[in-house]
């Protein structure tokens, strides 16, 4: 059964044209075949889309379409006979490329039979950050090798597919004639071949050439993420658009801090004497040091959480927390007079644990910072 064109595309039976249009839209560049390569699933989607509009866009096959459902169209052609009416995917892009502004083309940026334009390889490299950089968000200059197309050289029309970078093939099926696409095995999809080059350029008229490029870095990035620098890749042959640079970040431990996910851990030591009497400390930030004050007799294990000095959210959802663990330093020798100090005051009530029910066990500390 037929899915309703109405639900396809989102919108409620109700819907203007205005809206129709908006919802088309969204749903197409959802689901182009560029922004998904390989996806069968993405392109059938996109075909359903446009099947869906083509009806709904025209007011007397929307009429229909209200009235009878998918049966106005059974045998009528078009794109309301099964299996998207036999047209092709470049039928789609001519015939709607229109509520796009132009903009919006066939497979790899080629509009409906128009040359596609061939897209050269991307470049990958790995960046690495502090942590104060992560925090603050940064702008690299990094020095890369690209491949480009050297002066002097010239292409000329591919005759294999005269310039389109692709090759048609139809074949008769059970449903009608239907053609596929495939890429110019000549020219490798740029719809253009060699046609003088320099004697310092490869088989395909390309130099390695060094470039400075600038990556501005967002704060809030994690080890692992990979950012994309446009057009920063190697070109390819022709009229081509250049590959795209992908900046890998790699994150430097930190001496001090340690980062979990928004959140940084610091592990404060005090000896037993501060502990007792209370005392300011200086800590680390990632913007500079903090002083805290810690009130007398505070706990081992105690977790003092610093509001918003933490990592930014890559989404901009404000900044987690600088957590601050305290950990009382017990000396390992003493001398004799330190000893006797301690001896003398061991049975004393001072110095016998006594946990208040208020205070929290290391498990219910774990638990609350995790939540």
């Amino acid at each position: 059964m037929k899915k309703d064109f109405y639900e396809i595309l989102g919108i409620s039976k109700s819907a203007d044209a205005a809206e129709i249009k908006k919802a088309y839209r969204k749903s197409a560049l959802q689901y182009h075949p560029d922004k998904n390569p390989g996806d069968k699933e993405a392109e059938e989607k996109f075909k359903l889309a446009a099947e869906a509009y083509e009806v709904l866009s025209d007011p007397q096959k929307k009429a229909k379409y209200d009235q009878y459902g998918h049966q106005a169209f059974d045998g009528s052609g078009g794109f309301g006979g099964g299996g998207h009416g036999g047209m092709n995917m470049d039928d789609i892009f001519s015939q709607f490329g229109d509520i796009f502004g132009g903009g919006f083309g066939g497979f790899n940026g080629g509009g409906g039979g128009r040359a596609r334009r061939a897209k050269g390889s991307n470049l990958r490299i790995k960046v690495k950050l502090t942590l104060e950089e992560i925090a603050n968000g940064v702008e690299k200059k990094v020095k890369v090798k690209r491949k480009v197309q050297a002066a002097g050289v010239s292409y000329k029309t591919c005759s294999t597919c005269n310039g389109q970078g692709q090759v048609m093939r139809v074949t008769n099926t059970i449903l009608g004639r239907m053609q596929s696409a495939s890429t110019c095995p000549t020219c490798g999809g740029s719809g253009q071949i060699l046609d003088k080059k320099p004697a310092e350029a490869d088989s395909q008229g390309m130099i390695l050439e060094d470039e400075t490029v600038s990556i501005k870095i967002p704060a809030g990035v994690v080890d692992g993420m990979q950012l994309k620098v446009s057009n920063k890749g190697n070109d390819a042959p022709g009229n081509s658009i250049p590959g795209d640079l992908i900046v890998a970040i790699e994150e430097i431990e930190h001496e001090f801090l340690k980062r979990e996910g928004e959140n940084l851990h610091y592990d404060l030591y005090v000896s037993f004497s501060e502990a007792v009497l209370g005392i300011s400390k200086d800590i680390e930030a990632v913007n500079g040091k903090v002083r805290i004050k810690l009130e007398e007799g505070i706990q081992s294990g105690k977790i003092l959480r610093l509001k918003g000095k933490g990592i930014p959210s890559i989404n901009g959802y404000g900044n987690g927390d600088l957590l601050v663990h305290v950990n009382v330093w017990t000396p390992k020798t003493l001398n004799k007079e330190q000893k006797q100090f301690f001896e003398k005051n061991i049975a004393d009530e001072n110095f016998i644990p006594n946990p208040e029910k208020t205070d929290k066990s290391f498990f219910e500390k774990v638990k609350d910072m995790f939540s």
